[in-house]
Order: C-alpha cells, then sequence, then structure tokens
C-alpha cells in the first residue's frame, strides 16, 4: 500500500499526525498556496494502515495498491 497526498487540501489541523501509529506524518518546512504547512509522509515508516485516511476531515490522503 502507498500513501497519496493531496497536499493542497490541508489545513493543518494535525489530526493525522496525532492518529498515525507510526509517526510517519508530519508537517512539510514549506507553505502551500492556501498559506498552511501540510503534511508529508515518510514513505518508509508508513505501514499503510489507512488511519490517515479515516481520520482526515478534508480527504488529503488516498490509499493505493501500489
Amino acid at each position: 500500500m502507498k500513501v497519496k497526498l493531496r497536499q493542497e487540501r490541508c489545513k493543518e489541523c494535525g489530526i493525522c499526525v496525532d492518529a498515525c501509529p507510526k509517526k510517519a506524518i508530519s508537517f512539510s518546512d514549506e507553505i502551500s498556496i492556501t498559506g498552511y504547512r501540510p503534511v508529508v509522509v515518510d514513505d518508509d515508516q508508513c505501514i499503510g494502515c489507512g488511519i490517515c485516511y479515516t481520520m482526515c476531515p478534508d480527504w488529503v490522503f488516498e490509499i493505493t495498491g501500489e
């Protein structure tokens, strides 16, 4: 499983960061066009559990079978 991000939707709420069991999600150092620091995923730490997808109120995450 792989996580794809739609960073332009991220509003820096932090729900996914707190919910990730592997602490694979963090905030970017970059500011998006919408004025927020979008999340980034460490692919080496991510286990593809989908908790981020389930918890995100802004549909930032997409879980793929890749």
